[in-house]
């Protein structure tokens, strides 16, 4: 087999397809944690659509009087709302994201070394690693 140029041996086509197999896992479990990250869950009470609609009207009752720099504080608040408003609305579905971060989970574990106490530290269900098979015991 001829060297590539530093001198080691080309791969072989197992290795090669084992590095593309550890590179798509590794996307899938940063996709998904990812996603948890953005949607956990914030302290205090929740935002309902009603309250976020009732400071709606409460800001453009406020922007008619308001001078400059209110009604600039009042717009900014007001496109922050409704931003909030159509996330909430839309809502969010982690299943396609948690079926393909259950299907690689067990073995980027094993090959990472990434223990149960870990997934669970970074916000992972447990119900969601015993679908993946990721237990307390196995590392």
């Amino acid at each position: 087999m001829p060297a590539n140029k530093k001198g080691a041996p080309p791969m072989s086509a197992e290795h090669k397809a084992a590095l593309a197999a550890g590179r798509q896992q590794g996307i899938t479990v940063r996709k998904y944690l990812e996603a948890l990250e953005a949607h956990k869950p914030k302290r205090g009470r929740k935002r309902t659509t009603e309250s976020i609609e009732k400071q709606l009207k409460s800001i453009e009752a406020k922007l008619a009087d308001a001078d400059a720099l209110t009604r600039l504080s009042l717009v900014q608040q007001r496109m922050d709302l409704v931003g909030e408003l159509g996330s909430l609305q839309a809502g969010v579905d982690l299943s396609g994201l948690e079926a393909d971060f259950v299907s690689v989970a067990k073995e980027y574990s094993q090959r990472k070394g990434i223990s149960y106490a870990a997934w669970r530290e970074v916000g992972v269900e447990p119900a969601v690693l015993k679908k993946a098979g990721v237990t307390r015991s196995a590392r």
